[in-house]
């Protein structure tokens, strides 16, 4: 593959790597194979294990991104609380977005090797889905499922393991409902330099422009890398 193609891929400019698995949903052809089973040893559990996110977009992550940097759609605190953004100055608005939001070009859902997982066998059909940390703690609705999955990847019958646990001080807050493919995903890591997104960031219509890129580097080991 050219070095552009995959650059394309890993900021969610290209499909070309993509797969339908369900209407709607997308992941690299490369992952698929190693979904379904997934699926099929949660199912023998109990657990149907769904996508609620799978490929997104560079056009959509910077749509989430703009939405919130103009107060268009809410910004939260790890807590889950509110954030007042009129309040902070231009950085701190970029690090509260980065805490639940990826930046544009950074987000591992580009790459179609991660994905946002719940139970739909837990829930009623009706059920709103929120992807909080409450629904996958004890007493949440997604917590056998969360304890499944913490055990197939504590025993290595899985090559799929959670990036953000929390783990990493000050940067993505945990999500428990994001799986990521490690064979895939290593290589989208290595491709995804620091170089490569500064250029992009430069030539995007993106809000807080100016603030990402004097903290660029930052971002990018804070937030990117894991």
């Amino acid at each position: 593959m050219e070095q552009s193609e995959l650059s394309a891929q890993c900021t969610g400019q290209s499909m070309s790597h993509l797969q339908e698995v369900f209407p709607g949903h997308f992941l690299h052809r490369d992952v698929v194979d190693a979904y379904l089973p997934l699926v099929e040893q949660a199912a023998k559990e109990g657990i149907a294990l769904r996508l609620a996110s799978g490929f997104r977009s560079f056009e959509r992550q910077l749509s989430i991104w703009n939405a919130k940097a103009r107060g268009e759609r809410p910004v939260v605190d790890s807590e889950g609380k509110p954030v007042a953004m009129a309040a902070l100055s231009e950085r701190d608005q970029v690090l509260a977005i980065l805490r639940w939001s990826a930046l544009p070009g950074a987000s591992r859902h580009h790459w179609g090797s991660d994905m946002d997982v719940w139970d739909s066998a837990a829930v009623s059909d009706d059920y709103q889905l929120q992807l909080t940390p409450d629904e996958y703690a004890p007493g949440g609705p997604f917590y056998r499922c969360s304890l499944w999955l913490d055990g197939v990847i504590h025993r290595g019958e899985t090559d799929f393991f959670r990036p953000y646990n929390g783990a990493k001080a000050g940067g993505v807050a945990a999500e428990p409902w994001h799986l990521s493919y490690r064979p895939l995903a290593a290589v989208c890591e290595k491709a995804l330099t620091l170089e490569v997104l500064r250029k992009l960031i430069e030539n995007t219509d993106i809000c807080l422009q100016g603030a990402i890129l004097d903290d660029l580097d930052e971002i990018y080991s804070r937030f990117i890398t894991l």
